[in-house]
């Protein structure tokens, strides 16, 4: 299981240093990807494959936040390949200029040694609330 902790704790890293190809790169090429619903971006769930999710959801993240950033990261290992990734999401909203600080729990499961799927629970109330103007 610390296998499965180490490749998702990797991709988090990716992300935080930019480093997309490597984060993209550790996803299965038929990843099924599911948003939170009535989070902004599950309008598309779900979404397959690495493409997909950089074009629906980090191409649109990166349209409407400034300084987005994940913090207070835990990570916790399940017995069933998975991982659960808990902490915030932290942005200001580019239009309404509103910040967030909001909570989320990422589930992730690991074959291969490939993320073959994810779900996002989150705050979505908070998220909606600081795009409305």
């Amino acid at each position: 299981m610390e296998k499965e902790t180490g490749i998702i704790q990797g991709m988090y890293a990716a992300v935080a240093k930019g480093d997309f190809p490597a984060f993209l790169g550790a996803m299965d090429p038929a990843i099924t990807w599911n948003e939170a619903e009535n989070f902004p971006y599950a309008d598309r769930n779900p979404y397959i494959g690495p493409m997909a999710v950089a074009e629906g959801v980090f191409g649109r993240i990166a349209a409407d936040w400034n300084n987005f950033i994940l913090s207070d990261m835990v990570f916790h290992t399940a017995t069933d390949n998975s991982v659960v990734a808990t902490g915030r999401y932290n942005g200001t909203h580019k239009i309404t200029g509103k910040p967030i600080y909001a909570q989320f729990v990422h589930v992730w499961k690991v074959q291969n040694e490939k993320a073959v799927s994810f779900q996002q629970y989150a705050d979505t109330y908070q998220v909606v609330s600081a795009m409305k103007s």
